[in-house]
């Protein structure tokens, strides 16, 4: 109990240096469009309910998968082919991002004041 205290207290703290490089605040922005982006996509196009949708999008984003739903039109098959390799891309730089803020968080501090 007291190992995942510690790496829930470095995420948390990585998380918090990550969120003040502004190359993450860029991802993150970017991610969360796409995210919202693909959520209304599948809640118009495909008839699912919003958070399901979300779910779908953010299992498709982080490569977990989701065998339950698959698209239905070819519309919607070109679409997720599309959504998959811009946003996989972006997920994992913000990840890269978070984990960067977690074991060198000085150097994004510097980073970002070069003096």
């Amino acid at each position: 109990m007291v190992s995942f205290l510690i790496t829930l207290q470095r995420l948390l703290k990585g998380i918090f240096h990550a969120f003040k490089d502004p190359k993450f605040l860029a991802l993150f922005a970017l991610t969360t469009a796409t995210l919202l982006s693909g959520t209304l996509f599948y809640t118009r196009v495909e008839g699912l309910h919003w958070i399901d949708a979300l779910y779908f999008c953010a299992v498709t984003l982080t490569t977990v998968g989701h065998p339950e739903f698959v698209p239905t039109t070819g519309f919607s098959k070109a679409f997720t082919v599309i959504y998959m390799f811009a946003g996989i891309g972006l997920t994992f730089a913000m990840i890269a991002r978070i984990t960067a803020g977690i074991l060198f968080p000085r150097k994004l501090k510097t980073e970002e004041d070069p003096e």
